[in-house]
Formats: C-alpha cells, sequence, structure tokens
C-alpha cells in the first residue's frame, strides 16, 4: 500500500478559529461543546446547566445523534428551554465527522439560532456520544468539556486520549455510584491530574442537589471572561 497519494484518503476540512464579533460589532454568543462516551452524562450535564444558569443568562443548545433527535427530545420533555432554544442535528455518521472534520451542519444550527432567538450568551454544542478521541474544532466552539463517569471504569483518566488531556474542563460524573462500582476517586483524580497538569477537573453527581454547581462556575467563568475581550 503506498502511502504518499494525497488522494488515498477523504479531505479533511480545516476551520480557523469563529470571530468573536458579530456583524454589529457586537460580541456573538460564547460556544461551549461536550463532548465524552456514551451514556456519560453529558445530556443530563446540559439540561443541570441550562436549569441553573436560564434565569440570568440567554442560552441555546445544539445537540447532535448519528440518526435520531434523541437528545434533543429529552431536553424538550424536560422543559429545561423553550422548544425554539433547542435545535437538534442528526449526524449520519460517527459523531468525529460533524464536531471536528466537517462542522458545517452544526455551524449552521449555531448561527440560525443566534439569528432566530438572538442574542444570546452561551450557546451548548453536545456531541453525540463518542470515544476517549473526541474533540471539537476550534471553528464551532470556544471552548469545551469533556464527560466521563466513574461506571465506565476508574482508569479512563489513566488512558487519557484527546478528550481527557486536552478539554478546557473534564467533568467526572456519577460519582454516588463510586462504592458500587469499586472505582477509586482519588486515583481518579491523581491520574487526571497527571494526564492534565493545571487543566481544571470537576467531580459531579447530578444526582445530588446542586450536583451541577462546579461545572456552572467553570461556565460562568468562561462567560465572564468572553464577555470582558476584546471589542
Amino acid at each position: 500500500m503506498h502511502l504518499d497519494h494525497p488522494d488515498a484518503y477523504p479531505h479533511r476540512h480545516t476551520y480557523s478559529a469563529a470571530h468573536p464579533l458579530r456583524g454589529d460589532g457586537s460580541r456573538r454568543a460564547l460556544r461551549i461543546g461536550l463532548g465524552g462516551p456514551v451514556g456519560s452524562g453529558k445530556t443530563a450535564t446540559v439540561a443541570a446547566l441550562c436549569r441553573e444558569l436560564r434565569d440570568r443568562v440567554s442560552i441555546a443548545v445544539v445537540t447532535n445523534d448519528i440518526y435520531t433527535r434523541e437528545d434533543a427530545e429529552f431536553l424538550l420533555r424536560n422543559a429545561v428551554l423553550p422548544p425554539e432554544r433547542i435545535t437538534a442535528v442528526e449526524t449520519g455518521a460517527c459523531p468525529h465527522t460533524a464536531i471536528r472534520d466537517d462542522i458545517s451542519a452544526n455551524l449552521e444550527a449555531v448561527e440560525d439560532l443566534e439569528e432566530a432567538v438572538g442574542p444570546l450568551d452561551l450557546i451548548l454544542v453536545e456531541s453525540g456520544g463518542d470515544n476517549l478521541t473526541a474533540t471539537f474544532s476550534k471553528g464551532l466552539v470556544d471552548a469545551q468539556i469533556f464527560v466521563i463517569d466513574v461506571a465506565g471504569g476508574d482508569d479512563i483518566p489513566r488512558k487519557g486520549g484527546p478528550g481527557v488531556t486536552t478539554a478546557d474542563l473534564l467533568v467526572v460524573n456519577k460519582t454516588d455510584l463510586a462504592p458500587y462500582v469499586g472505582a477509586d476517586l482519588e486515583g481518579m483524580a491523581r491520574d487526571a491530574k497527571a494526564q492534565r497538569g493545571d487543566l481544571p477537573v470537576a467531580f459531579t453527581s447530578l444526582a445530588a442537589e446542586g450536583g451541577v454547581g462546579p461545572v456552572a462556575d467553570w461556565v460562568r467563568a468562561q462567560l465572564a471572561a468572553w464577555t470582558a475581550g476584546p471589542r
């Protein structure tokens, strides 16, 4: 097999960071992506963030599923935001494609939301369930959260992968299950520190009241820095 032919592999789309200003010169919405394995609690985290922030922040959500609108429908059933603030992208392929390689469908959804219900402060873009290599294009989001859960194995932080090592915030979810699955939370914290250095890690249990608090606090800090940015 010859590896020196550029046409042997499909073209990868590349994008520079999205411009921070709207056409009128005001700062556009901050875009935060949430990725992570299936069942880690991404949609539940999005729902909890919406409930926590919606009274003070103008927020909207884009969800991604391969062939369904299931995550968007979950958010709609739970009335976390008005229906016009939630939209879904059916990727039809590996979630990597829609959040990193060819972001056109997601970018259009984000821009349509800003136009329809804006001005917005924050747009959350939830990836379809993926593996530890999931990352978002900088052309789509300004910061990314990666969600894992203790039931998936306490060795996940040690295994690393771009999602774990490079996300702006790593969320270790479902800490309430640790005693039942034999997860070592202190060990997970040490391994995450070794993999991520000074990048932050939040341990959460959305089953507990205020469980999304550490993530919401991080999002508020990102919003404050974004709002204070140059115009």
